[in-house]
């Protein structure tokens, strides 16, 4: 069966392709999904025309993200976590935390976005990668810093 594909599809194409499928494929999951349309002699038209309509928008989508990469440029996150003698945190810092961060100054950044292959669980400093658009990254340092009431209250402890 062939579809054209009215969204990107990980693992098969672009928004506009025409690709051949499995037949039950197209019939269970792109097309009740709206994700594809069968490509049919009146399909193929309409389609040229989303394609020159997902063009332009492509292009101000694009434009919009290398200025958001310009922003977010300088921006450095800090975190302050508790965390143990070796510096391993009681927790860890995740994507919904850069996100959340993010939100209150000023930037919207779905968490989905941010390039965490797993949450951050120690101090130090990070270089976090944010996925705006096909080919456009920014990153943006993440410091995850110690928490300072709790060495004086081992201290105090210990005395």
């Amino acid at each position: 069966m062939e579809v054209i594909l009215k969204e990107d599809v990980a693992n098969l194409g672009h928004r506009g392709d025409v690709v051949k499928v499995a037949d039950g494929y197209g019939r269970n999951f792109l097309l009740p999904r709206k994700l594809a349309m069968q490509a049919t002699e009146a399909n193929m038209s309409v389609i040229e025309q989303m394609k020159a309509a997902a063009a332009r928008r492509s292009a101000t989508e694009k434009i919009q993200a290398e200025e958001l990469v310009a922003k977010l440029q300088p921006v450095v996150l800090s975190f302050t976590r508790k965390s143990g003698e070796n510096g391993q945190l009681f927790g860890s810092v995740t994507s919904a935390d850069i996100a959340s961060d993010l939100e209150t100054k000023g930037f919207d950044v779905d968490r989905r976005k941010i390039q965490l292959s797993e949450p951050l669980k120690s101090l130090g400093e990070f270089t976090v990668s944010i996925k705006l658009y096909r080919e456009v990254a920014a990153h943006i340092k993440v410091q995850v810093v110690a928490d300072a009431t709790e060495p004086v209250a081992e201290e105090a402890v210990a005395k």
